[in-house]
């Protein structure tokens, strides 16, 4: 029995082709690649899987009543938790690597989980894409210190000399009030 060309992907709307489902297992291996540097405190290796032109950042959450949703995240330029180029993450990594960085000595231990990851729309240069994901972050540090971020990200990945970088990071957390003593860990 021969494998078929194409397979459902949407119940009953579209269906996948062999391409398709290519390129969501490369994004989905990536991103276990990804959390698993992360997870082992491989900061140097991540960087190499950020672009040059990295734009990584999470807007501010508040509660909304019904009707005003569209105000629940700050817009880009505004306050935000993390507003960062690869320049900065560099920095951030160097950091780590002085000792000085009391947040992270110890070390966090972390785990990060991603999930739910759909291709949203290939961009008009065929080595990006736009990637959502149901994202899980835990850290424990010291003796009894534990932090859980819960959320999604919206990515643009593009592939350079043949591997895939993130290009944009978009970090949308559930939680508006963060009860972490820091947030030095990345997502």
């Amino acid at each position: 029995m021969a494998i078929e060309e194409t397979i459902p992907s949407k119940v009953g709307t579209q269906r996948a082709t062999v391409e398709d489902m290519l390129l969501q297992y490369e994004v989905e291996q990536f991103f276990a690649e990804e959390s698993a540097l992360l997870d082992g405190r491989k900061f140097h290796e991540w960087l190499t899987l950020l672009a040059d032109d990295l734009e990584y950042w999470m807007p501010v959450r508040s509660t909304r009543q019904v009707g005003d949703e569209e105000f629940e995240f700050t817009k880009l330029g505004e306050s935000a938790l993390f507003d960062d180029n690869k320049e900065f993450m560099e920095e951030r990594v160097r950091k780590l690597d002085t000792g000085y960085s009391w947040s992270e000595d110890p070390p966090s231990r972390s785990r990060h989980f991603v999930h739910g990851v759909r291709i949203l729309a290939r961009r008009e240069d065929p080595e990006e894409v736009d990637v959502s994901s149901s994202i899980l972050v835990y850290r424990s540090r010291l003796a009894s210190d534990e932090d859980m971020w819960v959320g999604r990200r919206e990515d643009t990945l593009r592939k350079e000399d043949g591997q895939w970088k993130v290009a944009r990071r978009h970090i949308f957390l559930d939680q508006v009030s963060l009860r972490s003593k820091n947030l030095s860990v990345f997502f």
